[in-house]
């Protein structure tokens, strides 16, 4: 079989004891649920596995490891090697409600003195959770106090600073796919050629941002911002656009009769004064969305060189290749938008959001 061809299995364990929320932001992830729809889900029962195809050849092995007191004793005792080795990401989530401090502690130092024994390598991502239920005056202070105990009990078991990251969460905000999001991004092997790749093709269409977006879970892989868009004050349009993108996705599911996980579409646009906006598919695994300034020329040019693009980011899904030059489709047929200015949008591709066929 072909090496570039092969699945690339990464095993991520999600842990935090019961009641933490683990199951909720599993599936409003990566089954398309909604927030108000997680309290019908039932408590895990042990471990519960998932294989969770992303970017082409990428298989995330998900293991949601049930926090009963019962099954955290087997994980650690006669399951220990089974569920510890081989790790390449562990995600231990906290509830910021729980009465319980000292043994959330205690079952968090046991399961990463587990994980530093058989996968000392691995990455730690500590998310704390619910942080809608704590007083909007107090979530910086009560953030930080959880973080640094936290980190102290990282320190202690092995972990180094680098290993370890913090994130507060809540499933009725964008906090939740920012989170994910770092953790997809750091299991992607051909990140850094990936963004070598989006900021050529943003130089050449002079766009002001690109954003790749995986197209089943609509988390982003990656964003190339230029300019000053670094100082735009919404920090979480991308992680806004993946909420928009879900309801969008439902909405479709829902007037279509088919499953949200099966629905997508094949361009979106926004124009505003400021500035114009397209989501188009890039590969069989993504989507690319492309900020333009508001001249039609230049956003009818990007639309089409998106597509002329198309077979260079092909090697996106598969890990090994890094993909050809994209500056040579620059030379050979990249368009200007002096080209394109006088073509109508609603020529160039399909325009609005309907469903893949």
């Amino acid at each position: 079989m072909d090496r570039s061809k092969r699945q690339k299995q990464r095993k991520v364990l999600l842990m935090g004891r019961s009641g933490a929320g683990k199951s909720s932001m599993r599936s409003i992830i990566f089954s398309n649920y909604v927030a108000k729809d997680v309290r019908r889900l039932g408590a895990t029962v042990d471990v519960e596995h998932s294989n969770i195809r992303f970017m082409g050849n990428l298989m995330l092995n998900l293991w949601d490891c049930g926090g009963q007191d019962s099954f955290v004793e087997s994980y650690l005792t006669n399951q220990r090697s089974h569920v510890f080795t081989h790790v390449a990401v562990l995600i231990f989530v906290f509830d910021v409600s729980s009465k319980e401090l000292a043994s959330d502690m205690l079952s968090f130092a046991s399961t990463i003195r587990a994980l530093h024994e058989f996968s000392p390598n691995s990455k730690v991502f500590v998310l704390v959770h619910k942080m809608d239920l704590v007083p909007t005056g107090q979530k910086s202070t009560v953030y930080h106090e959880k973080m640094k105990e936290i980190r102290g009990t990282c320190v202690e078991e092995g972990f180094v600073a680098e290993q370890v990251a913090f994130w507060a969460t809540s499933i009725w905000d964008q906090s939740l796919y920012k989170a994910w999001t770092q953790v997809i991004y750091f299991l992607i092997p051909n990140a850094v050629a990936i963004e070598n790749m989006l900021g050529k093709l943003a130089d050449l269409l002079h766009a002001k941002e690109l954003i790749l977006y995986e197209r089943t879970t609509c988390l982003v892989v990656t964003h190339i911002s230029r300019r000053n868009e670094d100082e735009n004050p919404y920090a979480d349009r991308f992680e806004r656009i993946s909420s928009i993108l879900k309801t969008h996705k439902h909405s479709m599911a829902k007037h279509t009769g088919m499953m949200a996980s099966e629905v997508s579409f094949a361009e979106m646009q926004v124009k505003t004064g400021s500035f114009m906006f397209f989501i188009t598919k890039l590969t069989e695994n993504t989507n690319l969305a492309v900020v333009m300034p508001n001249n039609e020329g230049a956003f009818n040019a990007a639309r089409v060189n998106v597509q002329i693009a198309k077979r260079e980011f092909a090697h996106l899904d598969i890990m090994e290749k890094k993909g050809k030059d994209i500056q040579r489709t620059a030379k050979e047929a990249v368009l200007s938008e002096e080209e394109v200015g006088g073509v109508d949008g609603g020529n160039v591709g399909s325009q609005g959001p309907i469903s893949d066929r």
